[in-house]
């Protein structure tokens, strides 16, 4: 015990820190003290051109991480938040030793899910974000994580009548109505939804990938289920709901059915039929990006894959993802404007066998650029910490276009709409007439020789530096601490690790950065329902929650949200 105090306090150690970390100003010195945006990086890992706009991924500029079983102020564990992320451009600024600072809203999605759903409380984290600038960091001198993410808060989200909304999955069919709001999907259970007594309840069910920071201080979340688009307050209350097309809206037999097939932890053999749903959003596939413009009077909700109608439910044919646009300049009355489709890119699986190595990279987060340029979070599923692979080869920010000289076609009709509307074949070929938006390959996250300049790594070792399978999320700010007119942009990604632990650990602060320490002897298992139900997943894995940070240059005239 007195080697781990005195460990503690070396750590600890103002002159340690001061000797160990240097100073970004130090590093890029400015011409006087006043905010001068800082110089352009001169690396370059990779360049695309988009619509005749050039985008640069400079370097990777910062790695952290929460480690798996932390928890939030109600005794559940920190998991799954990198579904989406938020940053409040008001907080971001850059301190005069050259970190900087800000506030990260995340949000989890349904729960730790993966040996069945729960009745877990959808909900928003906020978390305090120090990052501090390594460019020196190399392979040979790798720096250690230099973004400290410090959990602050959680906002509960709640029906229009204050009932907890529920991770748990949608009765296959039914549905809930409140006055004002359309038809809502509706989970009915008994028990506490959680396999133990309780007295039971219908609640609004809630797969939650998409989230954006509300101009009225709420939070505009997009969902799994429905897909819907929720409006939350500041306080977590439901105040409105979007409801999609009805070529969105997942059937079955005839009839609207929500359940994404994805039973409960306690009923986990149950049975739906048909398991997919025939024609809308396939299980699992809703509205996974969402993201607003730069002056927040339009919002943007893309698919995850094509509809089912539309190649959804097999690989390689979920191609043609459906971009909704609504003017949100009266947010009581959103109004939908405009609709497109994003071409997703393809990948081969060196796991699968050869008739089945071509799959649909699915997307897992959009981002605004302004000028009707988005970035798009497209990635192969199945490989990295925890996974039967290791090795990610396609886990990309890329970047697609919808302006009209790019050609992408609006698609938004009566026709294109209706129940069972389709804008491309089964096997996800476009019909004559629609241009796609242009899609331009970009950032790749797996390039090994920036990941090292942290420690990380993709492909190899199955440890806690191999870079998680989950990323979808995406956040910009500006390196200038301002209004990055110059260019320069730091873009933050964390990642969804399903909530999955098994050990409960200890952390103590330590000036700029927080030393995690594993108390094996003192290992707890994770915990939902308020703290009350305890698990460990079957993995047998702890995944942290990793973040990345990418400096990257883009068009001077871009705007970012």
């Amino acid at each position: 015990m007195a080697l781990l105090r005195s460990l503690i306090a070396l750590l600890a150690s103002p002159s340690l820190l001061a000797s160990a970390t240097p100073r970004y100003s130090d590093l890029h010195p400015r011409a006087d003290a006043s905010n001068t945006p800082i110089a352009s990086s001169q690396t370059i890992t990779n360049q695309t051109t988009c619509d005749n706009e050039q985008y640069t991924y400079q370097e990777l500029a910062g790695y952290g991480f929460v480690p798996s079983n932390a928890t939030d102020k109600y005794g559940d564990t920190l998991g799954g938040y990198g579904s989406a992320i938020a940053i409040d451009r008001s907080s971001w600024q850059m301190l005069n030793n050259g970190s900087y600072t800000g506030l990260l809203w995340a949000l989890p999605d349904r729960g730790w899910n993966t040996e069945g759903t729960l009745n877990y409380q959808n909900r928003v984290h906020k978390f305090a974000i120090t990052l501090t600038p390594m460019p020196n960091a190399t392979l040979a001198n790798p720096s250690g994580p230099n973004l400290q993410i410090t959990y602050e808060d959680t906002i509960l989200f709640t029906g229009p009548d204050g009932t907890p909304t529920t991770g748990l999955d949608a009765d296959v069919l039914g549905s809930i109505t409140y006055p004002g709001f359309p038809i809502l999907p509706v989970a009915t259970f008994t028990g506490d939804g959680f396999g133990g007594p309780g007295p039971g309840g219908r609640h609004i069910p809630i797969d939650s990938e998409g989230l954006a920071l509300a101009s009225d201080g709420g939070f505009w979340v997009s969902d799994e289920y429905g897909p819907y688009i929720y409006h939350f307050s500041a306080q977590g209350l439901m105040t409105q709901a979007i409801m999609p097309p009805a070529a969105y809206i997942p059937h079955r037999n005839g009839s609207i059915s929500f359940s994404a097939d994805s039973p409960p932890v306690y009923n986990i053999n149950e049975t739906i039929i048909p398991a997919n749903t025939v024609t809308g959003r396939d299980n699992n596939q809703g509205l996974e990006g969402l993201t607003l413009s730069s002056d927040g009077k339009t919002l943007y909700a893309l698919m995850q894959s094509a509809l089912d109608q539309e190649g959804g439910p097999s690989n390689p044919y979920r191609r043609q993802a459906r971009l909704l646009e609504y003017d949100i300049s009266n947010s009581t009355n959103p109004e939908y404007r405009a609709e497109y489709v994003v071409t997703l890119p393809l990948y081969t699986d060196p796991t699968a066998k050869a008739s089945k190595a071509t799959k649909v990279a699915a997307q897992s987060e959009i981002h605004s650029l302004g000028n009707d340029q988005f970035l798009v979070l497209a990635r192969d599923s199945g490989a990295g910490h925890g996974q039967s692979s290791s090795l990610s080869v396609y886990r990309h920010a890329d970047i697609f276009d919808i302006s009209s000289s790019g050609g992408a076609t609006d698609i938004e009709s009566a026709a294109n709409d209706a129940t069972n509307g389709s804008i491309a074949s089964s096997t996800g070929v476009l019909d004559a007439g629609i241009t796609a938006a242009e899609y331009c390959t970009f950032l790749d996250y797996n390039v090994n020789a920036q990941l090292g300049r942290f420690g990380l790594h993709n492909g190899g070792a199955q440890n806690a530096t191999l870079l998680n399978e989950k990323w979808e999320s995406l956040a910009m700010v500006p390196v200038d601490g301002m209004d990055g007119t110059d260019g320069e942009w730091f873009l933050f990604s964390l990642s969804d690790n399903d909530f999955i632990t098994q050990d409960g650990v200890c952390f103590y602060p330590s000036h700029s950065f927080l030393l995690w320490m594993k108390i094996g002897a003192n290992a707890q298992p994770g915990h939902l329902n308020f703290g009350a139900y305890s698990y460990k997943d079957a993995s047998g894995y702890n995944i942290d929650n990793q973040a990345l940070v990418f400096q990257v240059q883009l068009p001077t005239n871009a705007s970012p949200s």
